[in-house]
């Protein structure tokens, strides 16, 4: 139950803590600091000058008290009562420390001492600090209505004239050691105000860069990626502002690669939907209509030795006219990938390849033949090897290309790789957006599934492209 508490108690200190804002904590932290050190200093200082002053105060008490007793002696030996009064009222006078002074005789009578006449002398003084046989003095402090008094007791001629007692106030002390705290606490006041006003500047300094990032993070929010954060100065507060600059930088590079990329999938939408039309109308429907035409021609012939070429014209146009039909269904979406899988779908692909532009493609598929991997991975990968068999074919002059897919139970690699002129890697993705949508356009779509594509190659030296997507949690 205790722990419930304490950890609750924990717990609501920061939230309370967490919603104090940083400025308000740097100045707390600042004006904390200051206060508790001068505090701790001034309680160090005063304990040290209330030792030493006691200490010395203590020891002028006893030198005095030594002195008054030697000059003394010849007094109480003659019993010259009078001159022993006027010593102790002549030391009274000019010492305001002391508060009183009275001599005893050996026998424990009072000689002479300094609170007047008659039974003003205060009953149980005399006992309050008796003095040892042979100790050359005793401080033995009283506590009265008045405060402390340091009592010492010394001998007069070694005790055998008898001994003399002097009260010492502490006044003088504790004004001394009070004086020095309130200045102590003055000095503390001043710094503690001199502190925060500096605490307030560097606070200042510090939120308002802090600040600035805020609202620029704000900005950033909204997809304002011209927003940037001035950098005040190089400490981290500056690093991070520039940290921030390299981030909006790249978000707005990507922002306009999303951009550039959209307005490219839209263009080439409305490309293919241009081309899918002109292939349906300049050749599927001029094909149909020739169709149309040959057959309405076939109805007016009745001659077998002209009806038997025409047939066969109107058969050799309809399978050209499916193959048409047929080819154009599957570069939109080969429904083999639906149905066998990457596998079949990719032979089929390579097969129209090689007819198609006369390059030798060599395939090969280890631990892919029985298995199907997620339909999203199959498109991605299917796509990738497309548009890197159809760079090949545009750009690499090459006379064989090898494609090598290979699957363990958590990684698919694909590998890619020509015989071509090759190309500058980092030239080409440092030039035109033209040049480069490609190769972009496969690394999204490896990193829509997880996925990293590298492309190594060189001018002369053909052209190899890695993928490698997980399959692990696919």
């Amino acid at each position: 139950m205790d722990r419930r508490v304490f950890r609750k108690a924990i717990e609501r200190f920061w939230e309370i803590a967490g919603g104090v804002s940083v400025r308000t904590k740097i100045l707390g932290i600042v004006l904390g600091g200051t206060i508790l050190f001068g505090l701790t200093t001034v309680l160090q200082v005063r304990y040290a000058l209330h030792q030493v002053l006691v200490a010395r105060t203590q020891d002028w008490g006893i030198a005095m008290a030594s002195d008054l007793a030697a000059r003394s002696t010849d007094l109480v030996l003659i019993n010259d009562l009078l001159g022993l009064y006027r010593l102790l009222q002549d030391a009274i006078a000019h010492n305001p420390e002391l508060r009183y002074l009275f001599v005893v005789s050996s026998q424990g009578e009072v000689l002479a001492h300094t609170f007047g006449t008659g039974p003003e002398f205060p009953a149980g003084l005399i006992e309050a600090n008796p003095l040892p046989s042979g100790a050359p003095y005793r401080l033995q402090p009283l506590r009265t209505p008045e405060g402390i008094i340091w009592d010492i007791a010394v001998p007069i001629f070694r005790g055998r004239a008898g001994v003399l007692r002097l009260g010492l106030r502490d006044t003088a002390v504790r004004a001394a050691v009070n004086t020095v705290t309130m200045w102590l606490l003055l000095t503390t006041l001043a710094v503690s105000a001199l502190s925060l006003g500096i605490a307030l500047v560097l606070t200042h300094l510090i939120v308002r860069p802090i600040r600035g990032l805020v609202a620029m993070t704000e900005r950033v929010a909204r997809r304002d990626f011209t927003a940037r954060a001035a950098i005040w100065a190089n400490d981290e507060i500056g690093a991070l502002a520039q940290a921030f600059n390299t981030m909006v930088e790249e978000l707005a590079q990507h922002e306009q690669m999303r951009a550039f990329y959209l307005q490219r999938i839209i263009e080439a939408q409305e490309e293919e939907r241009r081309r899918i039309a002109r292939e349906l109308h300049d050749e599927t429907g001029q094909a149909l209509a020739s169709l149309r035409v040959g057959l309405r021609n076939l109805e007016q012939t009745l001659d077998p030795d002209t009806l038997r070429p025409r047939l066969e014209d109107l058969y050799r146009l309809v399978d050209q006219t499916l193959n048409r039909v047929r080819r154009l269904a599957f570069e939109l979406r080969p429904s083999v990938l639906d149905d066998l899988g990457l596998v079949a779908a990719l032979e089929r692909y390579i097969r129209d390849y090689r007819e198609r532009f006369g390059i030798e493609v060599e395939m090969q598929v280890v631990g892919l033949n029985e298995r199907r991997i997620p339909p999203t991975i199959e498109t991605a990968v299917y796509r990738i090897v497309q548009e890197a068999l159809t760079n090949a074919a545009k750009h690499a002059k090459c006379q064989r290309i090898s494609v090598l897919l290979q699957a363990s139970p958590r990684l698919l690699s694909v590998i890619v790789e020509d015989d071509g002129c090759g190309f500058d890697v980092e030239q080409t993705l440092r030039a035109g957006r033209e040049s480069r949508l490609g190769l972009y356009g496969m690394r999204e779509r490896a990193q829509l599934v997880g996925g990293t594509l590298t492309i190594e190659s060189a001018p002369g030296q053909g052209t190899t492209i890695y993928l490698r997507v997980p399959l692990e949690g696919a």
